[in-house]
């Protein structure tokens, strides 16, 4: 199986590789429109600023790519972000992927949003074998909205999306490389799926 990184600058990529590695699996690393397109599997990350994030897309073409892929394709953390309609983080247009908003939180709590907290109303093949309120390890200041692709929910400020699914496209708020066995447990449902 072919598993593709989506490299386009974004941060944090190696404990991604290192995770999937730690499952039996190789992924490399690429901002090659065929590489990407001969893909079995693709993980979109993100750490870092949406507009900034964005004009790297660009100036590869990832941007036109990226939502006409038609194999599994999972956004993490700015990657899911990305995928959405808009963020107010820069006032970034996003891939459209997701029918949904990106909103910063509000000032009545700390932002980020960095540590541990739960998932919730799960629904999706990608959280087989992961128990309701599991807990999830998520650094973040912006959030997507509550919709209809939500695949599960996190309270923080508000309720909102944590995951999001649209036919061969997934997204996670949280960072399932960093958040433990059920983070790796999540991982290995989306390379098996």
């Amino acid at each position: 199986m072919k598993i593709v990184i989506i490299n386009y600058g974004a941060g944090n990529i190696q404990s991604i590789k290192f995770a999937i590695q730690r499952l039996g699996f190789e992924a490399q690393l690429s901002d090659s429109v065929e590489e990407i397109q001969q893909a079995d599997k693709i993980i979109f990350p993100g750490v870092g600023e949406a507009s900034s994030a964005m004009q790297k897309l660009k100036v590869t073409g990832l941007d036109q790519l990226i939502p006409q892929l038609k194999q599994p394709v999972l956004g993490i953390c700015l990657g899911m972000q990305l995928m959405c309609q808009h963020s107010e983080e820069g006032n970034t247009k996003g891939l459209g992927i997701f029918d949904v908003e990106v909103k910063r939180f509000s000032n009545q709590v700390k932002v980020p949003q960095i540590g541990w907290n739960q998932i919730s109303n799960l629904k999706s093949d990608l959280f087989r074998g992961i128990k309701e309120n599991e807990f999830m390890y998520l650094v973040h200041s912006f959030y997507a909205e509550k919709c209809s692709e939500m695949i599960a929910e996190t309270s923080y400020d508000t309720y909102y999306a944590s995951a999001l699914q649209k036919d061969n496209f997934y997204g996670v708020q949280f960072h399932p490389e960093k958040s433990s066995d059920a983070g790796e447990k999540i991982l290995e449902n989306f390379l098996k799926s």
